[in-house]
């Protein structure tokens, strides 16, 4: 479930397993009644416990017992920062989305919030959105974390512009200058890279951080940069459950007396599930159906229904006479359907150079065919080049990512960044995204 993080890298407003619970007024929203009251305490409890799962690396128990405190109390900023911090460390980046922005609408002010909801944004490939929500926030994000935040969305030039601000600071910590140092390495400048990480490194350490950063530049997924981060590996996630939604109408009690929630089979082994009950409210049980009349509803025992197939009669072909085999009628391939135009990009990999991304671009057509009539876009770095091609509707590109892998290609689907038409394209054979 879980990975080494990148070394000496850290993002300050990641409180994960921290004090998350408790706002300025000193803890938990406080109950105007002893029902409330009494899912304040159910709250505070499982809270405490989703803290202490945390602490541990028990990210599913952690999740169970986060969801059951967001439950008893919904409108609690603290304790939906608890679940979107749990999510981050199970590697379940779009649940971590929906939990972050839901306590940025509750508290606007809540720089944390707004700094992790845009780091799931980029895992999920949202580029553009978390470049505009740090821009939007920048007030309340401190810079250093904004500056590693913009270069992992895809613009590590305003990202070293950050952090140079940062480094030089007389409170600039080791962490601080590391960063600066991987997102001078993201914009391609490893030699400036190197000299700021030999600052609180031994040289020969700092040449292994420079190996392990070139990987790092080089992502082949839209999650694995956030994930390298926090040490985590991303996993298939059903999304926040629709009780536990800002908004939902499901009464509070119900929600709190809810079992925890389910997660995928390959997302947590047997060892990590919770051997702990979450605390939950008690509910009086379901009544039995009834028809308007007041009779009970009886259900019938299922049965299956099978339609017998009309039995055919195949003639015998004559001795000595092979049976002719009758052939399907060949129909046309279908037109290629227009691709609606977007922000989203399919990113192909990155590449030692423009040449060497030609090649690849080239491999990739032959693989998939499809590719053919898509015009390749990219953005030149100093130590690399990044090969896409997009300028579609995510839908589109989605599917043609997933096409693309089926023939054994590694892809991600992202939002624009910096994109343009491919160096080796020659000015008038521009093709549009559109065609």
């Amino acid at each position: 479930m879980k990975k080494r993080a990148i070394a000496g890298l850290s993002l300050s407003a990641l409180m994960l397993g921290g004090t998350m619970v408790g706002c300025a007024q000193g803890g938990i929203s406080t109950a105007s009644s002893r029902s409330d009251e009494k899912l304040a305490k159910l709250a505070e409890n499982n809270a405490a416990k989703a803290q202490q799962a945390l602490a541990k690396g028990d990210a599913i128990k952690a999740i169970s017992y986060a969801e059951a405190a967001v439950a008893a109390m919904p409108r609690d900023a603290e304790l939906r920062a608890l679940l979107g911090a749990s999510y981050l460390k199970a590697g379940r980046f779009t649940s971590a989305h929906t939990a972050y922005a839901d306590v940025l609408q509750l508290s606007p002010t809540n720089g944390k919030a707004a700094l992790n909801l845009a780091l799931a944004m980029i895992a999920e490939g949202q580029w553009d959105e978390a470049r505009t929500l740090l821009e939007e926030h920048a007030t309340i994000v401190p810079a250093a974390d904004r500056g590693l935040a913009m270069a992992l969305a895809g613009d590590p030039a305003t990202g070293a512009e950050l952090l140079m601000t940062a480094a030089r600071s007389p409170d600039a910590t080791a962490t601080t200058r590391q960063n600066f140092a991987l997102v001078l390495a993201l914009a391609g400048r490893w030699a400036e890279a190197r000299q700021v990480a030999g600052i609180d490194m031994a040289p020969q350490a700092a040449d292994a951080r420079m190996l392990e950063w070139t990987a790092f530049a080089k992502p082949t997924g839209a999650a694995d940069q956030v994930s390298a981060l926090l040490g985590v590996i991303p996993v298939k996630d059903p999304g926040l459950p629709v009780a536990l939604a800002l908004n939902a109408s499901v009464p509070v009690t119900q929600l709190a007396a809810a079992a925890p929630s389910q997660v995928p089979a390959d997302a947590a082994s047997p060892e990590a599930a919770a051997n702990e009950a979450v605390e939950v409210a008690q509910v009086e049980p379901a009544a039995t159906m009834t028809s308007p009349s007041g009779s009970r509803i009886v259900f019938a025992a299922r049965q299956e229904v099978v339609q017998s197939l009309p039995v055919g009669r195949v003639p015998a072909a004559p001795a000595g006479v092979e049976p002719r085999t009758r052939l399907a009628a060949a129909t046309p391939a279908p037109a290629a359907r227009e691709m609606a135009k977007g922000k989203w990009y399919v990113q192909l990999g990155a590449f030692d150079s423009a040449d060497v991304a030609k090649d690849a671009w080239h491999r990739a057509q032959r693989r998939y065919p499809v590719l053919a009539e898509q015009t390749p876009t990219g953005m030149a770095f100093k130590s690399f080049y990044r090969l896409s091609v997009g300028g579609f509707g995510r839908s589109d590109a989605e599917t043609l990512c997933r096409g693309y892998r089926a023939t054994g290609g590694r892809c991600f689907v992202r939002t624009g960044a910096g994109d343009q038409t491919a160096v080796w394209v020659k000015a008038g054979k521009v093709q549009l995204a559109g065609r």
